[in-house]
């Protein structure tokens, strides 16, 4: 019989509670706690204050503590000899994930990063499909990502300061167009107007240069309710509404493909109407996360990850470069606001 894998959860925010849950339930898996300092958190499981005080043996750990502990988070549980599934993004900035990759290596520990949607079936079969030349050579890629936080949700937290939509949300869309389309050689973006009444960054446009030749946009809002958006669209989100609307699509020299009901058209020029094409989406066996976890036991097997810390590192790159054109206009948005008054 298969000894079960010992896992640690490190961070009891909703994510967090969502991994406790996971391995609690997999057949495969033992929870060893969770660490977090507030101790009120999920009594019911055996409990650590920090992870230093973890005094049992720990085949892997989850760390889905706030971004900017990653890193620190990570070399502590290399240093351990702990495998590691880290939430995304990898790390707050590039500094914090190269020491962290190279803590890895250093440890000869297996990484995983919790870019979760590379694990749905259908962004799978999107993939296959752009590699098997459904829709010919790539050209362009649409996106949307619009919806409206509740104000609760900035309440008392980190988020309130730093917690712009680019690290929390878009960082999963641009990994989803890096593992589809292949890496992103350049990216720029403009920045929208503030509703809330802080420099937070809440909406803007994104344009992303593709190493292929192809180009792609985002617009992205988390001011505005839509029905547009990763989360709304395939319902992977308990706390989300689900709509089922398509939220990106994919244009190539023999046709296009909108996600995720993935309705495949094929063409040949304008003087023709594009005809759709008969496929079949391909459909869950598993919640992602779950899947995720499952892949995160063969991890501590062995096996080769579906995106360590060195791939999640190159979404962060270009997540981080986003975020810092914005971030630069905020002073010329605000100065371009009084001209106006």
């Amino acid at each position: 019989m298969t000894r079960k894998s010992r896992i640690l959860v490190v961070g009891g925010g909703l994510i967090g509670i969502r991994h406790v849950q996971a391995v609690e339930a997999h057949p495969e898996c033992t929870l060893v706690g969770l660490a977090d300092p507030d101790m009120s958190l999920a009594p019911e499981v055996p409990r650590f204050a920090d992870m230093s005080d973890v005094d049992q043996p720990v085949d892997g750990v989850i760390i889905a503590t706030p971004t900017g502990l990653h890193a620190p988070h990570g070399i502590y549980a290399a240093e351990r000899g702990w495998h590691m599934l880290i939430e995304k993004p990898v790390a707050s900035d590039l500094p914090g994930a190269r020491a962290l990759s190279h803590a890895v290596a250093r440890a000869a520990v297996g990484s995983l990063v919790g870019h979760h949607r590379r694990y749905h079936r259908k962004v799978q079969q999107l993939r296959e499909l752009i590699a098997g030349n459904a829709i010919g050579t790539p050209v362009c890629a649409n996106l949307i990502w619009a919806m409206r936080k509740p104000d609760a949700y900035f309440e008392g937290n980190w988020r309130a300061a730093g917690g712009s939509p680019v690290l929390i949300n878009l960082v999963h869309d641009i990994d989803i167009l890096r593992f589809v389309i292949g890496e992103i050689a350049t990216a720029t973006a403009l920045r929208g107007r503030g509703l809330r009444g802080d420099t937070r960054i809440e909406s803007g446009a994104v344009a992303l240069a593709f190493e292929s030749g192809a180009t792609g946009t985002i617009s992205f809002a988390d001011t505005a309710p839509s029905p547009w958006g990763f989360e709304a669209a395939t319902g992977e989100n308990p706390n989300i509404g689900t709509t089922g609307q398509d939220m990106m699509w994919l244009m190539g020299t023999k046709g296009a493909i909108s996600f995720p009901s993935m309705t495949l058209w094929s063409g040949s020029d304008w003087g023709q109407p594009a005809v759709r094409m008969p496929l079949n989406p391909a459909e869950n066996i598993k919640a992602p996360l779950d899947a995720q976890l499952d892949h995160f036991i063969q991890v501590i097997g062995g096996a080769a990850p579906l995106i360590d810390v060195a791939d999640a590192t190159r979404t962060l790159e270009t997540a981080l470069t986003i975020e810092a054109h914005l971030s630069e206009q905020v002073e010329g948005v605000s100065d371009a606001r009084n001209a106006h008054a």
